[in-house]
């Protein structure tokens, strides 16, 4: 009886797996929940939301810029310019853009206010602290009290529903473990410091205000995604972790990262669990109005599988590479500033180009542990990127399959406009970045450099 028991756990198990086993060997896209049946459709909207953006800008006298809340930022734009935002907050669920529109957060829940900038208990936090308000098992808007720097004892773990909103103080989130959000979803994080965070865990951590599980050790991300949906990072400020700045894996889709600033840090972003793990298919992130600044190397992002757009993005520096890959994503990158550091001894030579080139080029992207036979099929496109001081994009893909065609349809735009949109990228009022935006902006339309990014057609 025991054996018999035993052979049908097995049938049972094999018939659960089979979808999974035919996915990975047919390449079918299992559909995640969250997942956007049609990409093309979303960079299209997100093209939109610039333009309009960008057009009401430009509608301004440059007497009118000086004064105006009006950036040609889509997000900013969408609830900067209330003079009631602080008793508005929620509004700011309304802004997303990209995959991680409709992000709901906390919206429509009550008001959760940190008092308590402490986290001497994981497993039965004190309310008033923020670990406390993440366990929620109801929608909560987490504010704070005052400025303030956590350090957190092990991992924060996340319930769904929930919106971290540092507007109005300076918070920084560090420590051990720091944020890890597991199989939940709706999740708004804006406006927060995280750094210096640290692997811990071998411990009971509450997950909920009824479920304390045991955890393992961390990795010591600064904000971990795993298996989680409708995500929304904006407006942070990254920098020297363990592991990675932001990693998203295990089937997490739905995301948007944007107007962050990362600095000082290896590995930046890993967006896909492993090349064999065919959930990842239908992983889909926007990575939009980014500065990837000072003291970076790597992994901005590192993809595997999944659809990936990076867009009107300002990345002025790196040692290794920008973005790179393994198993098949597609990277549509539009409107970004590739600047190549001034490092001529990291400079690598194309192969390819070493004849016709005079000097060295320094790869936007790489193909991860793959041969160039395999990699020449995918879809990786660059489409009104400027490439700064021998930075050098290498597409791939073009005319190989209908699927690509749609990928390449959006007409190529300048950046112009891209210090106007991303000068005020990570913490408002974090002095890490920040441009002279009326000046520029003055500058740029007097130039007529030609279309914005994802904007007008003519300045």
């Amino acid at each position: 009886m025991k054996l018999l028991n035993i052979c049908i756990l097995l049938v049972c198990l094999s018939c659960s797996l089979l979808p999974f086993i035919r996915a990975a060997a047919t390449g079918f896209n299992l559909t995640l929940p969250h997942q956007h049946p049609d990409p093309e459709a979303v960079v299209a909207d997100v093209q939109r939301r610039v333009n309009a953006s960008l057009s009401r800008r430009l509608l301004l006298s440059p007497l009118q810029e000086k004064d105006q809340c009006q950036t040609g930022n889509p997000i900013d734009d969408c609830w900067r310019c209330d003079p009631n935002w602080a008793n508005n907050r929620q509004r700011l669920a309304d802004c997303g853009i990209g995959f991680g529109a409709g992000a709901l957060g906390g919206r429509g829940g009550q008001i959760y206010v940190v008092t308590d900038s402490s986290d001497h208990d994981p497993a039965n936090p004190t309310p008033g602290t923020l670990r406390y308000g993440v366990i929620q098992n109801e929608p909560l808007w987490i504010v704070f009290e005052t400025n303030m720097v956590i350090k957190l004892k092990h991992e924060l773990i996340f319930n769904s529903y929930k919106t971290l909103d540092g507007r109005g103080a300076n918070v920084h989130i560090t420590g051990n473990g720091c944020l890890t959000l597991q199989y939940v979803s709706h999740i708004i994080i804006h406006n927060i410091h995280v750094h210096n965070c640290k692997p811990s865990g071998n411990t009971n951590i509450a997950a909920s205000p009824t479920h304390v599980g045991y955890r393992g050790r961390s990795d010591g991300d600064g904000i971990s995604l795993f298996g989680a949906q409708k995500i929304w990072i904006d407006h942070c400020s990254l920098a020297a972790c363990t592991d990675g700045l932001i990693d998203a894996i295990m089937g997490s889709t739905g995301i948007t990262i944007s107007n962050n600033h990362f600095s000082h840090h290896n590995e930046v972003m890993l967006l896909g669990h492993d090349d064999r793990y065919v959930l990842d298919t239908g992983m889909q992130v926007t990575i939009a109005f980014n500065h990837f600044g000072p003291g970076l190397v790597q992994r901005m992002p590192r993809c595997r599988r999944g659809y990936i757009h990076v867009v009107n993005n300002d990345f002025t520096a790196w040692e290794m590479y920008a973005i790179g890959g393994s198993a098949n994503p597609t990277i549509n990158s539009q409107g970004n500033r590739y600047t190549a550091p001034n490092d001529d001894n990291s400079k690598e030579v194309s192969s390819e180009l070493v004849n016709s080139c005079p000097f060295p080029l320094f790869y936007v992207t790489k193909r991860v542990d793959t041969d160039e036979r395999d990699w020449t099929d995918w879809n990786w496109r660059t489409d009104g990127d400027i490439m700064v001081n021998g930075a050098f994009f290498v597409p791939s893909g073009a005319g190989l399959s209908a699927q690509y065609a749609k990928a390449s349809s959006v007409e190529p735009k300048s950046v112009g406009l891209i210090e106007q949109i991303t000068m005020n990228a990570g913490v408002f009022g974090d002095p890490s970045y920040a441009w002279q935006s009326t000046t520029n902006f003055y500058y740029f339309r007097q130039m007529r450099l030609g279309p914005s990014v994802v904007g007008p057609q003519a300045l």
